[in-house]
């Protein structure tokens, strides 16, 4: 099968030709249709990310597809069931071999597409905005790499459970996404003095924030008394420095949030989020925005998308010709 690869840390990945997985214990056999990438794919070909596997691997965190084989101990779900998995790596493939008990059956009005860029963007904003940020209906919400593949999915969270949300993307046609998904106030982070007009909106309840550098500065300058902000990640390629006395003087939290952690140590959390998502789905609450897709052939352009920021929503790749 193909399947795009990390051969060695820091070199740029490529397509070849390996061995079909055979699912192992308590795994099923995944025919992959579409795989959906994340700002974490890009950390994983220079060996950056905290769960990167040693090389050689495969690229891919998160996928879609059919349910084809199972291995010893597994009777669920069966073959032939469309599932969303949580990958880690692998998914960048015609085939792989994964945990069973990471799949998530999809409804049938879900196309691959959308949910091989549901779970980890998604996820992430709702137990985020749910769990760790508390956002209560009527709170200020901004969120900064509003456009991005968890960027958006937060505006539109925000948005439905009754936040005012504060969109901060590059943009105009980026912004225009953000006010699709739900934003009230949309803010050119290429122009805009975030903590001023910020602070002009009222101040911020809730950040969230993917972004890091300057902008979390900015962000909490502008966040209120009892104000949380959310890290997410780093897509500006730099760590935000935390002044620790302006936390204190204004009561502030800074929160730290990995998904896939809860994996380890709150499973429970994690499938109750996932639950509570595709109820929302179903009942037409949200939309995912798919940004751009690329074939497997071309993952290498659809990398390049999402380094460079040049979509609103998700990039994701598909595996039929």
């Amino acid at each position: 099968m193909k399947a795009a690869r990390i051969e060695t840390f820091g070199d740029p990945p490529v397509l070849a030709e390996i061995e079909s997985p055979s699912p192992g214990a308590g795994q099923v056999l995944v025919r992959i249709a579409a795989c959906g990438l994340n700002f974490a794919d890009l950390l994983m070909i220079d060996g950056k990310y905290q769960d990167t596997p040693q090389p050689p691997f495969t690229l891919g965190m998160e996928i879609a597809g059919i349910v084809e084989g199972h291995g010893e101990g597994v009777a669920l779900p069966a073959i032939g069931t469309r599932v969303a998995v949580f990958a880690g790596s692998g998914g960048l493939a015609e085939y792989g071999a994964f945990d069973a008990a990471r799949c998530v059956p999809i409804p049938d009005a879900m196309s691959f597409e959308e949910a091989a860029g549901f779970l980890v963007a998604y996820g992430t904003s709702h137990l985020a905005l749910t769990r760790r940020a508390r956002l209560r209906e009527g709170e200020r919400l901004l969120v900064l790499g509003a456009s991005g593949g968890v960027g958006l999915t937060a505006v539109e969270l925000g948005a439905a459970m009754g936040a005012e949300v504060i969109a901060v993307a590059r943009g105009a046609d980026k912004l225009a996404a953000a006010k699709v998904a739900g934003a009230r106030h949309l803010l050119d982070a290429r122009t805009a003095d975030i903590r001023a007009k910020v602070k002009a909106l009222g101040g911020a309840d809730v950040v969230y924030d993917a972004v890091g550098g300057e902008m979390f500065a900015d962000a909490m300058r502008a966040t209120n008394p009892e104000g949380r902000i959310i890290v997410i990640g780093f897509a500006s390629g730099t760590l935000p420095q935390i002044a620790p006395n302006h936390l204190l003087v204004k009561n502030i939290d800074v929160v730290g949030f990995y998904w896939g952690g809860y994996m380890r140590f709150g499973a429970e959390h994690l499938a109750a989020s996932l639950k509570a998502l595709m109820e929302m789905y179903e009942a037409g609450r949200i939309q995912p925005h798919i940004g751009a897709t690329r074939p497997l052939d071309r993952f290498t352009e659809a990398l390049d998308l999402l380094r460079d920021r040049a979509v609103a929503g998700k990039v994701v790749v598909t595996m039929d010709e």
